[in-house]
């Protein structure tokens, strides 16, 4: 059986943007805290500006270009796909709540015939 492969941060400078950008997630929540007796719109400036640079800094990183791309090719294939019309989808709504009437009736007539056939006929107990 052979291992699955597993991704690593391979070089010392994406080891490095990712160290800060973890560092700046966790400035920004301790700036938040330590002005807190400035205005709030200071504070949330401040969370602000330090996770977008956490975030810019992230994505200037192999794992960050890397989830780009990801991204770009989910919209590509999502451009792929053929979608229902209205209409469609409609037809398609019906024939799953028939589908799900007619397999509860089968179930409750299933029960009603295993119940019978348990209680009644074999065991004798009449309700």
């Amino acid at each position: 059986m052979a291992n699955p492969q597993i991704e690593t941060v391979s070089t010392g400078a994406d080891k490095a943007k990712l160290a800060v950008a973890g560092l700046l997630v966790v400035g920004a929540v301790v700036a938040f805290y330590l002005l807190g007796k400035q205005d709030m719109w200071v504070r949330v400036v401040a969370l602000l500006v330090l996770l977008a640079m956490a975030v810019g800094t992230f994505f200037t990183s192999e794992s960050g270009k890397q989830l780009i791309a990801f991204g770009q090719d989910s919209v590509k294939e999502v451009k792929k796909v053929v979608w229902p019309t209205r209409k469609e989808a409609g037809q398609m709504t019906l024939y799953v709540f028939a589908f799900v009437v007619v397999m509860a009736l089968f179930l409750w007539l299933t029960d009603k015939t295993l119940e019978w056939v348990l209680y009644d006929l074999i065991l004798g107990w009449k309700r």
